[in-house]
Parts: C-alpha cells; structure tokens; sequence
C-alpha cells in the first residue's frame, strides 16, 4: 500500500494527553486550548454513506519497533472523536480529543463511501508483505453491522488515500501535544518542534494546517518560549494564512 505514508508514520510525531483512568496526565497551557483537532470552523456533516444511521470509524496502526509504537483514531461521520498513542519507551497510553477539521472529514467520508466498505468482501492486503512497516485495521460500524480489514501493504488506490489521511490526522495531533508539553515544561525543545512543524508543512504532511493558527498565534506571544521560537511561529503563521 503506501511505502511513503507508512515510512513516514515511522517518524512521525505524536499528540495529545487526556486523562481518563490509566491514561498519562500532562500539565497544559491554560490559553488557548488547542486539541489534536482544534478546528477554526465545526466540521461540516457528510452525506450519509450508506443510510441515516450513526457511523462510527476507526483507523488503528501496530509497530513495536517504532518510536510511536501504537496509534488509534476513533471519530463519528460528523470528525468528532479521540485519538490515543503509545511511545515505545513509555508504558501508558496517551488519549485526547480529537476534531477533524470540514475538509479533512469530507475527504476522508468520501473515501469510506469510494470503498463502501461495509457491503465489500474485498481483501486489501497485497500478496507482496511489509510487517516490518508495521500493521493497520480499518473498522466501520453502523447499527448492528461491522466490518475489519487488517493489512501491511495495499495497492488499492483509496486504501492508500485513507490511510495517509489517518497518517497525517495523527502526525499532526502529535505535533500540537508535543508542542502544548514544551510550552509548559520544556521550553527549549520549542525550537525542534517548530523546525518539524515547518518540514511537515512543507511536505503537505498535515491534516489541515488551518488549524494551527490558534496555537501559532499564541506561541508568538508567549514570553516563556525562546525569541527564535516566537519569531518562527510568526513566519508560519504567515505562511499559512498567505
């Protein structure tokens, strides 16, 4: 299915800490709140996929080798949900909240509507396998209705397409955690996370970078973070509001 998005969840970047029981706590920034999804506008509600009934979606990827060993991402049709991960030196799971931005929601809706997963028997694993690149299961759930598919590597073309915009959805909420904790407590790692930031805007490795604004906003004007800090911040907010 995808070397390049699967290679790139290899080094991807991981959000968000919510505490529910034996979930990790993390002290946050009291201004702005800012969630793995904090949408500058509510997401926009799909047409309905297969009839009126909830849906509820799920995108999960396994490797224990990797520096972000675990990543689950549960949201209605509506991109209403939560996302939790694991680092692999760490033993309890990170869990937040999580708003698909309108477009992101109505690109990936569409996708599950392409495959009309629920009604296909399709098999999207590949003959050729990657467990080294590590494993991912689709579930939809409508009703009393549910289907999962498990697969390392797919050469269906909207398979693809999902999974990389679960990828970038998760690489991206990562992001705004690792960034909210610096904020706080680490300040000076501010200025690597800020250069990520730039890289993954430059490789359209980002959910919707609209949504970045709020915090980028405000990390301009946080005297806690380092000067080169806030002066980066500025010069992406530029860019993305050009």
């Amino acid at each position: 299915m995808l070397p390049a998005a699967l290679l790139i969840v290899s080094a991807a970047v991981f959000v968000v800490a919510q505490q529910s029981s034996g979930t990790k706590q993390n002290t946050r920034p009291a201004q702005p709140v800012v969630t793995a999804a904090a949408s500058t506008k509510p997401a926009a509600t799909p047409t309905a996929l297969e009839d009126s009934k909830p849906i509820r979606f799920e995108y999960e990827f396994t490797q224990p080798q990797f520096f972000i060993r675990h990543i689950v991402i549960e949201h209605d049709q509506n991109g209403h949900g939560s996302i939790t991960f694991e680092r692999r030196s760490e033993e309890i799971p990170y869990k937040e909240a999580l708003e698909l931005s309108a477009a992101a929601n109505d690109r990936i809706t569409s996708l599950w509507r392409a495959l009309r997963f629920l009604d296909s028997k399709e098999d999207y694993q590949a003959p050729r396998q990657y467990p080294h690149l590590g494993t991912m299961r689709l579930k939809m759930e409508q009703d009393s209705r549910k289907r999962i598919a498990e697969f390392n590597w797919s050469s269906n073309k909207e398979i693809s397409s999902l999974v990389s915009e679960y990828r970038r959805a998760a690489d991206q909420a990562i992001l705004i955690f690792d960034l909210s904790i610096a904020r706080e407590n680490q300040p000076l790692n501010s200025p690597k996370l800020m250069d990520q930031l730039e890289s993954m805007l430059k490789r359209n490795a980002l959910s919707d970078a609209q949504q970045l604004v709020p915090l980028l906003k405000d990390i301009t004007n946080d005297d806690h973070l380092p000067l080169m800090t806030r002066n980066h911040a500025a010069r992406l907010l530029k860019q993305i509001e050009k």
